[in-house]
């Protein structure tokens, strides 16, 4: 399939691995992009030292395209930013901030850049910023959401409608017939972060791989609306910010329950009682861990199927 995001990219399929911190490391990165879509590398979780490490195996494990993913309200952003620019990194997914600052630098040295929104506000400042291409996020999401709370089947159309850029839809998205659907509202291409973390390559711990791989509908819940909302896995330390919440506590308050490393202790190193576990409400449908390659032809095959299907009738 060529549609403007596969040629825009240099890739097979419409379809790009979220920048996931703690789960999105080089290999996985290098074997969705090895499967023809488009693997990403989450710096968030990342010191700068480690970023370059990642990025130079990366390199060394595939020949195609991938995506550096940088949150831009993490500490060490200057020194993240120098790397991929030294490192010759051709794709960067920024989120979390004003695409204003680091778009037209970034591209001055050849770099296409991706922004993620929420909001069709949002997605214009993005396309007047001059991205070269919009992620447009639902509420389904994992992890940092939108504080407007609109979800992936109302915010593409709007997205579709105030901007003219490549369209990337992401949020509840685990399937080719969720693909197709979001395709069907408008966009170009999809971004997947829950189904890839249940991959092989993922570096998330296996206690968490499993976890999400046996939620139920509802398990999830978006939580630290007073901080950053993010979704989050109901276990104690949700509990913990849900009974602070219901008591009236503040941003200071949650910030202190929420400590440091919180993620890094339930998603990489595996607690999963006492972690801040984030994933995507479509974890309920996830039931799997297998190599990221296979998911990737899996997604691809029923969207042709379901396409197929659609057009007989």
């Amino acid at each position: 399939m060529e549609n403007r995001i596969t040629k825009l990219f240099g890739i097979e399929y419409p379809i790009i691995q979220a920048g996931m911190i703690w789960c999105s490391g080089w290999r996985l990165a290098a074997a969705v992009s090895n499967a023809g879509a488009l693997g990403q590398i989450g710096a968030g979780s990342m010191y700068p030292d480690v970023l370059r490490d990642h990025i130079r195996k990366c390199k060394v494990a595939t020949d195609k395209p991938f995506v550096v993913n940088v949150p831009l309200l993490y500490p060490d952003l200057d020194k993240h930013m120098q790397i991929i620019m030294d490192e010759g990194v051709e794709i960067v997914c920024t989120s979390a901030g004003s695409p204003k600052v680091w778009t037209k630098i970034l591209q001055e040295k050849g770099i296409k850049v991706i922004h993620v929104t929420a909001s069709s506000i949002l997605a214009k400042k993005c396309e007047d910023a001059g991205v070269d291409a919009i992620v447009a996020e639902g509420f389904e999401a994992g992890g940092h959401n939108g504080r407007e709370e609109t979800t992936t089947l109302c915010l593409i159309p709007s997205v579709r409608e105030a901007v003219k850029l490549p369209l990337i839809a992401a949020g509840g998205i685990a399937s080719g017939k969720a693909m197709l659907a979001a395709m069907a509202l408008g966009a170009d291409g999809i971004q997947m972060g829950t189904r890839f973390v249940c991959s092989e390559e993922s570096s998330a711990h296996p206690n968490f791989k499993d976890k999400v791989s046996h939620l139920k509908e509802g398990d999830t819940k978006v939580s630290m609306k007073k901080v950053v909302p993010v979704r989050l896995i109901k276990n104690e330390f949700y509990k913990q910010i849900q009974q602070a919440e219901d008591a009236g506590a503040d941003a200071s308050a949650l910030m202190q329950i929420l400590g440091r490393a919180r993620a890094k202790k339930g998603m990489f190193e595996g607690d999963m009682a006492e972690g801040e576990l984030e994933i995507g409400q479509i974890g309920a449908a996830v039931h799997n861990i297998i190599p990221a390659g296979d998911i990737v032809r899996e997604v691809w095959a029923e969207f042709l199927e379901t396409r197929k299907r659609i057009a007989d009738l």
